[in-house]
């Protein structure tokens, strides 16, 4: 009697630990449901060739920036008699992917300081035309880091894109507009690259 209790008693153990782990491995997998996958790592395939970043850089920080992009209506500089709105000062919050702000855009020159100090301005070398009129054209820019250390030390390119807004320039802008002033929002994706 007493080896068929034991028996007993060892198959109602073995039961309830096999009962335990299965339930834990239900709420385990129930808890990693809840929890968001790794951001995909950042792809230039879809981009015009003129504005992808040349082999041997990898992205350093990727971030959302909201902002206001403020004109002025000057004479063009490089063509007698012709007027037109030029950017004079951009202003911008950028946030990472868990959407905590980052960074500060601001110019000129285009500047980007990071919450950690360091920075980086940029110099345009190409843009890529965004399809819609009031949206900014597609950017890429070269790094010149400053010399504090952070995130931004070490950037070598910053492309701008998936922008919106930014460019409604359909006010007229002639000599008699001249010093007239246009301030328009504008968001865009702001990708910090270094050497890898």
């Amino acid at each position: 009697m007493k080896s068929t209790h034991n028996t007993l008693w060892a198959y109602s153990k073995s039961a309830a630990v096999t009962v335990a782990m299965v339930t834990g491995t239900a709420v385990l997998m129930a808890a990693c449901a809840g929890v968001k996958p790794p951001p995909k790592e950042y792809t230039q395939e879809r981009l015009d060739d003129q504005i992808q970043v040349p082999p041997g850089n990898v992205v350093a920080l990727e971030t959302t920036a909201t902002g206001l992009l403020n004109y002025e209506c000057k004479a063009n500089a490089t063509t007698a008699g012709s007027y037109g709105w030029v950017l004079v000062s951009p202003r911008a919050d950028l946030l990472d992917r868990t959407g905590k702000q980052v960074a500060k855009y601001a110019g000129p020159p285009a500047t980007w300081t990071h919450i950690d100090g360091s920075s980086v301005v940029g110099q345009q070398l190409a843009i890529a035309p965004r399809p819609g009129a009031t949206n900014l054209a597609y950017q890429l820019s070269k790094g010149s880091p400053g010399s504090a250390a952070g995130v931004l030390q070490n950037v070598t390119y910053i492309q701008r894109i998936k922008t919106k807004g930014g460019q409604d320039l359909s006010k007229t802008c002639t000599q008699t507009d001249m010093g007239d002033k246009l301030t328009l929002p504008y968001q865009a994706d702001y990708v910090f690259w270094k050497a890898a």
